[in-house]
């Protein structure tokens, strides 16, 4: 005599796997790869409180589903149906939308989603019950596993109020950078990048505050001129060299009083382009403003004096083009600036940047990475 087959080898209507890839936006509440869909229901506007199982189609296969799905998702605006599934030893109702698959052009056929996730799409097939539950293990590891964080949501934050108190200067960044542009003979990016860090490590080894924080890449479109219009020729890839000042800045204001011509600091810039205080007059502005202690206090210490800002602008180098050339603040235009100021008795703030009060062993020797932070 034949026996009957059990039901664990009968062809079972199941999701065969979603397209939703990242694993980590997956819930329960999701139809998962291995449910078994055991009946459809019209949305009719029930909740999932009211829904009941004698709602419920049941359902035969793949290609049946996929008939009742069309039929349901025309009572509704919004397409949402119910769907009744096995999943382990539980039974689930589910509100999913009916969705058209596109990679079907002759035949229209249709498939569902998750209510809550648009890219939450079911792929459908018959399989065996063997095949559903090695599909509703490998979900449930999925879900249990990957490790979730809470709902997200969104609160005001007082933007002007945390510059206006946390930064030095409200119109600067306090990260600084500057780019590397390869030049004509460098072809590969550890050439641009060398140079990157030589200038990084001549900087810190004149005693100029300065502190690493990240280097990248940097693509760059490039042109040519040709017949008075501008051709665009391959990408080139720069080095941006991003850095801080040693451990802050130090806000100095200059108040002029009647009769002075002069603030009292004289500036220079260095070889890397920064723009340092290399005399402080006594009794001038500049020494009330305590720039004078400041300054001998950073000579004896082998430091220097660097301004990073003046007026909240930078004036710190940005940039060294492809013809080797370094990209500064124009030393007339700070000039003119400290004049103009002096000239109608305005008071001018700029920032220094300062290293820890600690014996600093200055060199002209080349430093390695290791070096590349304040000293200690």
């Amino acid at each position: 005599m034949k026996t009957n087959e059990t039901s664990f080898q009968h062809m079972l209507v199941c999701v065969k796997n979603v397209k939703q890839e990242d694993v980590e936006e997956w819930d329960e509440g999701m139809p998962l790869p291995g449910d078994i869909i055991e009946g459809i229901a019209a949305s009719d506007s029930c909740t999932l409180e009211d829904i009941e199982d004698r709602l419920f189609v049941p359902t035969k296969g793949k290609a049946e589903l996929r008939l009742q799905l069309r039929r349901m998702s025309k009572k509704n605006d919004e397409g949402l149906v119910w769907l009744k599934v096995r999943r382990g030893n539980q039974m689930l109702h589910l509100c999913v939308r009916v969705v058209h698959e596109k990679r079907f052009r002759l035949h229209r056929k249709f498939s569902f989603r998750a209510a809550s996730n648009d890219k939450h799409v079911a792929v459908l097939d018959n399989l065996d019950f063997d095949q559903c539950t090695e599909l509703q293990e490998m979900s449930r590891r999925a879900v249990n596993v990957v490790p979730r964080g809470f709902n997200q949501e969104a609160i005001k934050y007082e933007w002007r109020r945390k510059v206006a108190t946390y930064l030095p200067d409200h119109r600067s960044t306090v990260v600084s950078s500057i780019l590397f542009m390869p030049l004509a003979n460098e072809h590969d990016i550890n050439s641009t990048t060398t140079r990157a860090m030589a200038w990084f490590s001549a900087a810190v080894s004149s005693g100029t505050p300065i502190v690493f924080v990240n280097i990248q890449t940097e693509q760059i479109s490039s042109s040519k001129k040709c017949n008075s219009s501008r051709v665009p020729t391959q990408n080139v890839h720069g080095i941006r060299l991003w850095f801080l000042p040693g451990t802050e800045e130090i806000p100095i204001e200059l108040i002029p009083e009647p009769g002075e011509n002069r603030f009292g600091i004289d500036v220079k810039r260095t070889d890397e382009g920064f723009v340092c205080i290399f005399a402080v007059t006594i009794g001038s502005a500049a020494d009330r403003a305590g720039l004078r202690q400041l300054f001998e206090n950073s000579i004896e210490m082998g430091h220097m004096v660097v301004i990073s800002r003046l007026e909240g602008k930078n004036v710190m180098p940005t940039m060294v083009s492809s013809d080797g050339l370094l990209h500064c603040c124009n030393h007339d235009d700070i000039r003119d600036t400290l004049v103009g100021a002096v000239d109608q008795l305005e008071s001018i703030s700029l920032h220094i940047m300062s290293w820890p009060t600690t014996q600093n062993i200055h060199t002209t020797q080349p430093v390695g990475a290791a070096a590349l932070r304040p000293p200690m």
